[in-house]
């Protein structure tokens, strides 16, 4: 199910990720401007809190894939850390029955990759250094629940990363509707919250 959220009107609950600082980031962490303080604050549930993470984007992030075959990219690496507090944090949240949202597919990035980690089977485990992970349509996500993104460009990662969460048919209609609707595309356009 994709809803897409319009500008500052978006309402928020339960998140888990997100920097939100910004720092490390050639752009910053561009979703957050969707979302003011006052809405995260007024859509907090007493089971719900927030975990911070970091991932220094590389350009790269933002460069269209130059080759036909999608399994013929070669990702990019990017630093990123999940502290051992934060991980545990969100593993006991999802083991008392709560949703790990992520608050842009940087969020993704790093959760999913600290869940790959040899040994980790799936769980989330702790992790600093560098990650090179490249979700396409048939990965299979470990932790990620639901996710709060913003609409794309076409023949990115994050694009991939995307339909490999909710599915091409699915992004491809919420596109559609996006489009219909006059939203705004990009780095500082409106989100969708996929679940």
């Amino acid at each position: 199910m994709a809803s897409i959220l319009h500008g500052r009107e978006a309402s928020l609950w339960s998140v888990a990720g997100a920097d939100g600082k910004g720092v490390g980031h050639p752009s910053g962490e561009s979703l957050a401007f969707e979302l003011s303080d006052q809405q995260i604050e007024s859509n907090r549930t007493p089971r719900g809190h927030d975990e911070f993470i970091t991932l220094h984007i590389g350009l790269d992030t933002f460069r269209p894939l130059r080759v036909e075959r999608i399994a013929d990219h070669q990702m990019h690496h990017e630093w990123a850390e999940l502290t051992p507090a934060a991980a545990a944090a969100i593993e006991a949240h999802r083991r008392a029955g709560g949703r790990c949202v992520a608050v842009g597919t940087t969020a993704v990035r790093v959760l999913e990759t600290a869940s790959r980690q040899p040994g980790s089977e799936g769980s989330l485990r702790p992790f600093s250094g560098w990650t090179n992970l490249f979700l396409t349509p048939g990965a299979v996500f470990h932790t990620v629940d639901a996710l709060i993104t913003n609409f794309h460009l076409p023949r990115s990662t994050l694009l991939m990363l995307v339909s490999a969460f909710a599915g091409k048919p699915l992004i491809d209609r919420a596109y559609a509707a996006a489009i219909q609707q006059g939203y705004r595309f990009f780095s500082f356009g409106d989100a969708m919250l996929l679940l």
